[in-house]
């Protein structure tokens, strides 16, 4: 089968309909002060796709080397067994063929952009007779690679279900039970790959980074998943600042430290290190605030969208409230012992806590545009520029 065919039959293969959507659906930034509606995805799409000129090619290819491994064709078919069932792996799976909520490859295009943007470390010769394809290493290349597997599987171990919270409507249980298990094994089997791209890679600081980050990812998935864990399950009492620590560990450490990966194999000093691990970590932070943001701010919101208890714009209005009020209004906003949450969000929206993570994400944005200011100005430079515009910009 070409390659061609092989990628047409992927959606139906995971049931999935209707045409492809454009890679970043879920990073609409704000167009109202007052958050009431978002910009259109086709500027994001526009940022992102001047963004991969420049880097040399479409970053939705970078992992299509695993991807369309036979190990992973195999597991793409076993998929097909979850249709009609409410595993969270096969969202996982349609996110990763149709590239869409998940955006799968924004970590490996910053990574690629800060490396051009750095450029070849002209006082050290070691690198002067490493691969380069438009102004970019070919470790660098690797490691973008290296920092979407990850991702990725990280995303996949996360799609298993808790099988002792079942209801009917998620489907038959050996159904759910062999879900569970193509979770785990596929993305032990991306790790495998990141894990042995990063031995090649023959850099033992490199090595370092990106096992702290697993690290650091790891952990902050144990801390979310102990808050869900425990019997009230519906809200944590958190700070902002306990929240952003959180936050860095789930959403940030990867693509900060992969960012300092990167101007390590280019033999780059510790300052420019530096400065491009603060980059990657305030995008980070932006990043996921703006998705935080979401469900307060589009235009058109489902009455039945659920949403984040600990999410950013929630964790400050319960600041701003304090703990007793909060809790109030959660029972206040409960009908026959279940949330409505339509309801909450409107109470939600009245308070501070969406415009003070609307500034939040602003903060971050503008402490990642303070780091890129150590670097020489260049089409990369700005093309990072824009991605931050792009999830922090309003009107």
């Amino acid at each position: 089968m070409s390659l061609r065919q092989l990628l047409s039959r992927l959606p139906r293969c995971l049931g999935a309909s209707g045409p492809l959507r454009g890679p970043l659906d879920t990073i609409s930034s704000v167009i109202s002060w007052r958050g009431q509606s978002s910009r259109s995805p086709a500027q994001w799409n526009q940022v992102v796709s001047e963004a991969e000129k420049i880097v040399g090619y479409p970053t939705s290819f970078m992992s299509l080397r695993c991807l369309l491994s036979d190990e992973l064709s195999n597991i793409a078919m076993q998929v097909r067994k979850l249709v009609g069932t409410q595993h969270p792996l096969l969202t996982t799976a349609r996110g990763l063929v149709h590239d869409s909520q998940n955006n799968l490859q924004l970590r490996g295009l910053v990574v690629l952009l800060i490396s051009k943007a750095a450029g070849p470390n002209s006082m050290n010769a070691s690198c002067q007779n490493y691969d380069m394809v438009s102004g970019i290493y070919s470790c660098q290349r690797s490691l973008a690679e290296i920092t979407e597997l990850i991702h990725t599987a990280l995303l996949v171990h996360r799609g298993i279900v808790n099988l002792n919270e079942l209801q009917s409507s998620d489907g038959p249980l050996k159904d759910m039970q062999f879900g569970n298990k193509i979770a785990i094994l596929s993305g032990d089997f991306l790790l495998a790959n990141a894990c042995n791209g990063l031995a090649l890679l023959q850099n033992t600081k490199v090595v370092e980074l990106l096992a702290s980050a697993l690290m650091d990812l790891v952990q902050g998935v144990y801390y979310e998943n102990s808050t869900l864990a425990k019997e009230n399950r519906i809200t944590d009492d958190i700070g902002i600042s306990t929240w952003k620590e959180q936050t860095f560990l789930s959403h940030g450490a990867l693509l900060a430290k992969s960012c300092q990966a990167a101007m390590e194999l280019a033999k780059h000093d510790a300052e420019v290190q530096d400065m491009a691990f603060q980059y990657g970590k305030h995008m980070a932070m932006s990043h996921k605030i703006n998705s935080d943001l979401q469900p307060f701010i589009k235009e058109k919101t489902s009455d039945s969208l659920t949403f984040n208890l600990n999410s950013a714009p929630v964790v400050l209005h319960q600041e701003f409230l304090g703990r007793d009020l909060w809790i109030k209004q959660i029972r206040e906003a409960q009908e026959k012992g279940r949330l409505d949450y339509a309801k909450l969000r409107e109470t939600i929206k009245a308070g501070k806590g969406v415009t003070s993570a609307i500034d939040l994400c602003c903060y971050h944005g503008n402490k990642a545009l303070e780091a890129l200011e150590s670097f020489p100005p260049s089409e990369a430079r700005t093309a990072l520029e824009n991605i931050v515009f792009a999830v922090m910009r309003f009107s």
